[in-house]
């Protein structure tokens, strides 16, 4: 069934009529000035005095973010203003409480659903922000006014690594002749069977003896394309998704610093390999590394992590401390526009966590939410999966307000037997309305192992029940991070194992039909199967070696799909050139041998009809 989308409203903003209310607002906002800002015994404030309120100004047609009396704006925020054209807001008037008037510009979004508000310079910390403009609704002239504060952020070091330093282990990477510099993990096929899907599986290991980045392979292990990156630049979440109605390459890029969350931008590439994009976060902030979503309206959906300094005195923590605020934003990829932020301190309680705020500091903020993945639906919710409330929750899209939490603390739905999630990550809802999620069980352990699950949701009452888990049985896998489940077309579920290097595919019915491993010290985020075809700009790379009386010729091509034999040209010199031998292709990397000892050599592609659709570079045979 699908979860209950009972719309929740509260009219947490005053939109004034006439000029006199505008000016009682004005005196109103200026008295309660002084309870946005900072105790003279503790931190600054980081809560909302009413959590989960509500993003839309009442009678506007308008979601705004900044949320209205939040406390956990960024100092270099746009004002998104969504729901009507931009040709219907007017009159926009942004004031900062120590820095005064900011001008900037009102910016529509390419969708021609609404605008952000771009000021010329940023807000200072700790000031409070207030807003004010028209909107006009039915021909009418409507104004608002709101306010919201700008947080301190929390002065963290970025330069170490979570990543780990592991010594070089030659037998843990394949190693190639044409490209020894792409030293992509090895893999070992413990299991295969003929009920498997088809594709290929799509993997970003890290934390590995070898360098870090995106990684497709066939089922039989054999690599199809790896993209090393530079020491200490991580990549997460590989994937394919559609971008103008065409598929792309998409995965998140770049550094992983020991709080545990991501600082980069999404990547997009197309079937050549080609970067056609980046997608940044907005807000002055950096990208995350857990979720991104392109939508079909044009829009990308991603993850931010901001520190903040904060007084957790009332949650037993330090009162001069700082806390993780894990957010999500709605970009707009024609324009980079921020069209909306949602920020778990505004919405959940910080007593909700299953971490402990006990010794954060500046340096080691209280990371009480942990937002792992983003499901915005087209029916006006959103699900999200926080791993440190060990909770889901089902949100309102246009305001932002939680309509339900399945599991936690205080889950507002009833949990089965066996239904309850520990740290889970990577939450869906599936095309019949149930839910897939990768259940951790740990870190602490809560339960014996790791496992997908699939739940149902009654709306009438409130209950769940279990559909179906899948676990890994031999060897039992705990995943303390990380991890997916991937419903495939067929019916069957793709698993990658987080922080156990492992991808299993299994029957609808929990038969394991697939499985694949890294070697050793090796994580990937996530792990999926998909169909796809790559054709790389690049050429066709050639390496040899003499053998006994002839040449063995050494032919890959890394990220191509197509190619079904390869051809060796050879001749006393590179204009002299003629085929040789041939082989199919084989593995990543395919050992062709000519009959004699050749002077210069190059290698062709021919594709399963067999034209060539790529030529090497000739070298010295």
């Amino acid at each position: 069934m699908p979860l209950r989308s009972t719309l929740i409203l509260s009219a947490v903003v005053v939109v004034l009529a006439s000029a006199g209310t505008l000016a009682l607002a004005s005196k109103r906002i200026a008295a309660e000035q002084a309870s946005f800002q900072a105790g003279a015994s503790g931190g600054p404030r980081c809560v909302p005095q009413t959590l989960n309120r509500s993003a839309a100004l009442p009678g506007t047609g308008l979601s705004v973010s900044p949320l209205p009396d939040s406390y956990d704006a960024s100092a270099a925020t746009q004002i998104s203003l969504l729901g009507q054209p931009a040709s219907a807001i007017g009159a926009v008037h942004v004031s900062g409480s120590r820095t005064g008037s900011h001008p900037g510009k009102l910016l529509a979004y390419s969708q021609g659903d609404g605008a952000s508000f771009v000021p010329s310079m940023p807000f200072a910390q700790g000031e409070t922000v207030t807003v004010r403009g028209t909107v006009t609704v039915a021909g009418h002239a409507q104004p608002f006014a709101y306010r919201f504060t700008v947080a301190y952020q929390s002065p963290i070091d970025y330069s170490a690594s979570a990543t780990p330093h592991v010594p070089h282990d030659y037998n843990e990477m394949q190693h190639f002749h044409t490209r020894p510099e792409l030293e992509a993990p090895a893999l070992v096929v413990t299991k295969r069977t003929s009920g498997e899907s088809g594709g290929d599986i799509f993997a970003a290991p890290y934390a590995g003896p070898g360098p870090s980045g995106p990684m497709i392979f066939e089922e039989d292990g054999a690599l199809v394309w790896f993209h090393p990156l530079p020491h200490g630049t991580e990549a997460t979440d590989l994937q394919v998704q559609e971008l103008g109605g065409q598929p792309v390459l998409t995965w998140w890029q770049g550094r992983i610093p020991p709080q545990g969350f991501g600082q980069g931008e999404e990547i997009v590439d197309n079937d050549a390999y080609q970067e056609i994009g980046h997608v940044r976060a907005g807000n002055g902030y950096l990208a995350d590394l857990h979720e991104f979503h392109i939508t079909p309206q044009g829009t990308a959906v991603l993850t931010v992590f901001d520190p903040i300094d904060c007084d957790l005195s009332a949650v037993g923590g330090p009162s001069r401390s700082a806390v993780t605020d894990s957010s999500f934003q709605e970009i707009d990829i024609k324009t980079g526009l921020v069209r909306r932020e949602w920020n778990s301190l505004d919405h959940v309680a910080l007593d909700e966590s299953y971490s402990s705020p006990a010794g954060a500091s500046s340096e080691w903020p209280f990371d009480f939410f942990h937002l792992n993945s983003i499901d915005q639906l087209a029916d006006g919710r959103t699900l999200i999966s926080a791993r440190n409330t060990s909770a889901l929750y089902e949100l309102d899209t246009a305001s932002g307000q939680v309509l339900s939490h399945i599991g936690g603390r205080h889950s507002t739905v009833k949990l089965a037997r066996g239904a309850a999630t520990a740290y889970q990550h990577d939450a869906k809802v599936l095309a019949n309305g149930e839910i897939s999620v990768f259940d951790n069980g740990g870190v602490p352990k809560v339960h014996s192992q790791s496992r997908g699950l699939v739940l149902a949701i009654d709306a009438k009452t409130d209950t769940d029940s279990v559909i179906a888990e899948y676990d890994h049985g031999a060897p039992p896998l705990l995943a303390g991070s990380q991890g997916d489940v991937q419903t495939l077309e067929d019916g069957n579920v793709f698993i990658g194992w987080g922080a156990e290097p492992y991808f299993s595919e299994y029957s609808a019915g929990g038969e394991l039909l697939y499985d694949v491993h890294m070697h050793g010290s090796y994580q990937s985020y996530r792990g999926f199967r998909f169909p796809w075809t790559g054709a790389p700009a690049e050429p066709p790379a050639v390496a040899a070696a003499r053998a006994g009386g002839g040449t063995d010729v050494y032919a890959s091509w890394d990220g191509d799909t197509r190619t079904a034999t390869w051809q060796v040209l050879a001749g006393p010199s590179p204009s002299q050139l003629a085929a040789v031998a041939s082989a199919p292709r084989g593995d990543f990397e395919t050992t062709i041998a000519t009959p004699a000892a050749e002077s210069y050599v190059a290698v062709q592609a021919l594709d399963s009809a067999g034209e060539v659709i790529g030529t090497s570079r000739t070298i010295p045979g």
